[in-house]
């Protein structure tokens, strides 16, 4: 396949006003002072804002706040309206709500070398075998090792829905993974290859599952694991079909490296051992890359010998990552995708729907804005009920009889979301107290007494 720049632009998204971009926004109520932390939301629940109240603080706003928000969205209306071409015959089978999701600690490597990788698997339900998608995460400012799990909900249930196993390893050094982040500093292309030999480390655990099919294999990675997944991708791994680079690459704080450069020069590397087709997703408006870099990146790519298309009119946030994070992006990001799977031999054709939470009727147990209404709570978790009000919708706030709290934002599913949430917190059943704009609780109207709550305990 020849690489091509896509000239065509897909319908704008609105965008969240508030910088650059994340995957999951969260909540804790141990902690010192309050404020939002990263968490992970439930299985299935999509992307979005999350809380609980065991996960690590961070300032609120900060810059990891600015650099989240972006991806956030205001509604999910063009998700749902893009629900893809149903499956031929009878009514297709349901996942549930967790999506199937296993969470695995990966060994790898052997000897001193070896270390166990925290990694997120959804497996579609039945013996396979099943195409695979690995998708390598991105870096965030800040200790990798306060990083949350990623889990890409909004792509991961689009690919599970196809009937793909999907399966997000954290790198040696992020989350709960052993080993230790090497910082690159201006060694670019050394930085990429390591995260190649272990993604390919990665690969070769996986395909040894009896239902993972070892010769239809997709890899995706964003930002400095799109990096990564090209450099993989030149190895020349068997049963490797193809690649998406969102908006793939490395930047360097050094003060003498010439990080523009590195990063051209590196991408020539990799394309001239690459055989392996990749759609590439770029913003022109990306404040991160530039308009220019992109198109050389791509140019010195395919002038090595690597085959690869340039898609850039992602009028999104101005950041093609945000297309992958937001339940919004899918609409722009999956048909290029879905066309380019056909084109590498990966099925496209949905097989499971998935199970949504019910949403509650309102109650009328309080105003919204009465934080005071809370039961339960104490003041740190009014507070955090306030901040929670401050997000856009879809949203919903949960709460259990020890006085933890959970929330979600975005997604496709917040319920869920903020439900799983609280009860990891809690340890037992929550019940949702607010739901975008209305209060849910069912305690009974005007009643603020744990006797009458549902979840009180005989």
């Amino acid at each position: 396949m020849a690489g091509r720049e896509a000239g065509h632009r897909p319908p704008a998204v609105p965008a969240w006003p508030s910088g650059a971009a994340g995957e999951t926004l969260a909540g804790t109520e141990a902690a010192a002072h309050v404020g939002l932390a990263l968490a992970p939301t439930l299985a299935g629940a999509g992307i979005g804002t999350a809380g609980r109240d065991s996960d690590r603080p961070m300032n609120f706003p900060g810059e990891m706040m600015r650099n989240l928000l972006a991806r956030l969205l205001l509604v999910a209306v063009p998700y749902l309206l893009y629900a893809g071409t149903p499956a031929s015959g009878a009514e297709r089978p349901l996942l549930p709500a967790t999506l199937n999701e296993e969470l695995r600690m990966l060994p790898v490597g052997t000897g001193w070398s070896s270390v166990e990788l925290e990694t997120t698997l959804f497996v579609p339900p039945g013996a396979g075998p099943f195409p695979l998608v690995v998708i390598n995460h991105g870096r965030v400012s800040g200790d990798p090792r306060f990083d949350p799990r990623a889990r890409h909900l909004v792509a991961s249930r689009e690919f599970l829905r196809r009937g793909y196993v999907v399966a997000i390893p954290m790198r040696p050094g992020f989350s709960k993974s052993g080993g230790s982040y090497v910082d690159p500093r201006c060694d670019i292309e050394s930085s990429a290859r390591l995260q190649a030999e272990t993604i390919i480390a990665v690969l070769r655990q996986l395909r040894l599952r009896p239902d993972i099919d070892p010769d239809r294999i997709l890899l995706i990675g964003e930002s400095e694991g799109g990096m990564g997944v090209m450099a993989a991708a030149a190895t020349g791994f068997p049963g490797l079909r193809g690649v998406l680079n969102l908006a793939g690459g490395l930047r360097s704080g050094a003060a003498d490296c010439l990080w523009q450069e590195a990063l051209v020069e590196s991408f020539a590397a990799f394309g001239r051992t690459s055989k392996v087709p990749s759609l590439w997703f770029y913003g022109d408006g990306g404040s991160h890359w530039g308009k220019e870099l992109p198109r050389q990146l791509h140019r010195a790519y395919r002038e090595a010998g690597g085959q690869a298309e340039l898609i850039t009119d992602t009028d999104f946030a101005g950041d093609a990552q945000a297309l992958f994070a937001s339940a919004q992006g899918v609409p722009i990001w999956w048909p290029e995708s879905e066309r380019f799977l056909r084109e590498i031999g990966l099925p496209t054709e949905i097989l499971f729907d998935v199970v949504s939470t019910p949403r509650p009727a309102p109650t009328g147990y309080a105003e919204l804005s009465d934080s005071e209404a809370l039961p339960y709570v104490d003041e740190y978790r009014r507070e955090l009920y306030r901040r929670f009000l401050g997000l856009p919708l879809p949203r919903a706030f949960a709460i259990a009889t020890t006085g933890n709290v959970g929330w979600a934002q975005g997604g496709t599913d917040p319920l869920a979301a903020a439900l799983g949430n609280c009860e990891r917190s809690a340890r037992r059943a929550c019940a949702l107290y607010a739901v975008d704009d209305e209060v849910v609780w069912q305690a009974g109207e005007g009643s603020r007494s744990p006797a009458t709550d549902p979840l009180r305990e005989p």
